[in-house]
């Protein structure tokens, strides 16, 4: 494994750059170092995955096109042992690589080339997570909110069905805590997206709709009779109320 020495900051936040273009990679780690992120490279997808589980990072910036092990490859290893939020570089802006790369886990993408300071500020939108809208104002009283089987520890990120703890990562979790904040309330894409990402977030707004569906396909919800989040048509979801 090749060792790329960190750089050092003083905030705490701990970010993976992970493209085997090596000048674009130098370029995003030396803006994430600017604002204080402790920064490793890498630039293989099997060097990835070692150095994430060394240093165990807080967000990770993952190309697509990775020689050998692809980025998809990497994301869907990364996801067994990681809660990083992970945003994913890619040359070829079609909905099908978003999908696929939203599928095994990422949380956002962005697309080349790209605006370094766009991705720094993006990633900085996604760590003052959880957040709320003027719309999305919680109007559930207290940390746990109980939606029959489904228990949502809000403050202790935690999850569970029938009693039985839930994995979501970090986006699937706050997709829930803004439908759950409040239920019988329809909420649209785009809603979603400033209360999940940011108010400046832009690109595919379909990405709401593979959060939530693994988040559904994670809870046992079925769409078709759905006891937790409904679809409604032409607007967006809506979390059902408590019963």
């Amino acid at each position: 494994m090749e060792n790329t020495p960190a750089l050092n900051g003083d905030r705490g936040y701990r970010a993976l750059v992970v493209d085997d273009e090596r000048a674009l990679a130098d370029i995003v780690a030396s803006y994430l170092a600017r604002e204080m992120f402790e920064v490793s490279v890498a630039h293989s997808g099997l060097d990835a995955l070692a150095r994430a589980r060394d240093i165990d990072p807080d967000v990770v910036v993952l190309d697509l096109g990775l020689p050998g092990i692809d980025g998809i490859e990497v994301c869907r290893e990364l996801r067994k042992f990681s809660d990083a939020y992970v945003v994913m570089l890619t040359a070829r802006d079609t909905e099908l690589d978003t999908i696929v790369g939203l599928s095994v886990g990422a949380d956002d993408y962005v697309t080349k080339p790209f605006s370094p300071r766009e991705l720094v500020a993006r990633i900085r939108a996604m760590l003052r997570r959880p957040r709320t809208t003027t719309e999305t104002k919680p109007v559930v009283t207290g940390n746990v909110r109980v939606f029959g089987d489904l228990r949502i520890d809000v403050a202790g990120r935690e999850v569970r069905v029938g009693g039985e703890p839930v994995a979501l990562t970090r986006t699937e979790f706050d997709v829930l805590a803004a439908l759950s904040a409040r239920p019988g309330v329809v909420f649209t894409r785009r809603q979603l997206i400033e209360a999940v990402w940011s108010e400046s977030w832009v690109g595919n707004e379909h990405l709401v709709d593979v959060h939530v569906g693994h988040l559904r396909r994670k809870l046992g919800d079925d769409p078709n009779a759905p006891r937790y989040v409904s679809t409604v048509r032409g607007v967006g979801y809506r979390m059902e109320t408590p019963r």
